[in-house]
């Protein structure tokens, strides 16, 4: 089947009919073409492709309805074609947003162009493609919704001229890794009620090296951090690196609390090779999320999520890797004494190691017959 979940005849989202007009149709069709160059490219195809079930995910939580959109790291323009499909859903004005943009890969800002045009989307991309740590094109504005998926663990991006860069409010990131960067750029882009999400590494939310440890404290103590997201791995086609989301708010509505939630176990393999988060996998995180936010019926679940104050963070050294602070999953009591389970448990075993010696001792027969001692 050419398009795997878009149906041109019945087209409908969560259920309900929507309007598809050529213009839809010609964006579904760029849509799918880029997510298939970007699965033929392999690891090159992550730098202009984010799987669609992130980008949404990251869309439902962050609700952005109006005001500047902006996405440092764009490539083909994956989270502005999300975002405008959400207000759509929400019968919202995507005249209500602008779109800004960068893209260091001359290519891959093109897409991002041509992406746009054929949705009828304006947007402002800067007049070419530039590095947005060492040649920011957008520096001098304030953004209400930052979302972005930047390469991972860059390690030649220092240039000197960044040492009194007024963006690094947390500290100088480190030259060998661009994860704090990446995190502090979009820091210093929000406005005062901003919201972002950024996909980094998993090794942001412990790394204690180079200075890493220091500036995400300084952030976590700034009450920055709203949630983290551990997600499950063999989500990106350029990459097997563990990823995580960082939900950073200016204007936290739960103040000195951080949501942690491990989705780590969610989602199904949609190939052989790669793993997709569901619908309902998308919509459990979510409300999830917005339950927390409201603090209307949330309540923590082990192995899932926790509410978290800073004073338990700190406890942790500020690390904020969910798995630390969700615990275990509560085990079914099956209401069998321990003495009582253990003694049937070694009755089993040694009655497979019975079963097992004589196993041995036909294989052994079996191949002497063959020839084989």
């Amino acid at each position: 089947m050419l398009f795997s979940d878009t149906n041109f005849t019945h087209p409908q989202y969560h259920g309900k009919p929507i309007p598809l007009g050529a213009k839809d149709i010609l964006g579904h069709v760029y849509e799918y073409f880029l997510g298939q160059f970007a699965q033929a490219e392999g690891k090159r195809g992550g730098e202009y492709f984010t799987p669609k079930s992130i980008v949404s995910l990251i869309v439902e939580m962050l609700e952005p309805y109006q005001g500047r959109v902006y996405d440092p790291a764009m490539g083909s323009g994956g989270f502005f074609v999300q975002t405008e499909r959400f207000i759509h859903a929400h019968q919202g004005n995507i005249n209500n947003i602008s779109i800004y943009g960068q893209e260091a890969n001359p290519t891959t800002w093109k897409l991002a162009a041509m992406n746009m045009a054929i949705r009828g989307i304006e947007y402002n991309f800067g007049k070419h493609h530039a590095d947005t740590l060492t040649d920011p094109k957008h520096l001098s504005t304030k953004m209400d919704f930052i979302m972005a998926n930047p390469p991972f663990n860059i390690s030649d991006w220092w240039q000197e001229k960044l040492a009194d860069d007024p963006r690094w409010q947390y500290g100088i990131p480190p030259a060998g890794n661009a994860n704090f960067a990446w995190l502090q750029h979009m820091i210093y882009h929000l406005t005062p009620n901003g919201k972002m999400a950024l996909l980094l590494a998993n090794g942001s939310m412990s790394s204690q090296t180079s200075g890493e440890g220091e500036i995400r404290r300084a952030i976590v103590q700034a009450d920055l951090v709203e949630t983290m997201v551990a997600l499950p791995g063999q989500l990106f086609t350029n990459t097997q690196i563990p990823a995580c989301i960082w939900i950073i708010n200016r204007n936290k509505p739960r103040k000195g609390e951080v949501l942690f939630i491990d989705a780590r176990q969610m989602g199904e393999m949609k190939t052989r090779v790669l793993r997709d988060f569901s619908d309902k996998d998308k919509a459990y995180i979510a409300d999830t999320y917005h339950h927390w936010q409201q603090n209307k019926d949330y309540q923590d679940i082990p192995a899932f999520c926790k509410s978290a104050t800073l004073a338990e963070i700190e406890a942790n050294d500020f690390v904020l890797t969910p798995g630390r602070y969700v615990g275990a999953a509560e085990q079914e009591d099956d209401g069998i004494p321990f003495a009582e389970k253990m003694k049937e448990l070694t009755a089993l075993l040694n009655e497979q190691f019975t079963q097992s010696a004589v196993l041995e001792v036909e294989i052994k027969k079996n191949l002497k017959e063959l020839g084989y001692e």
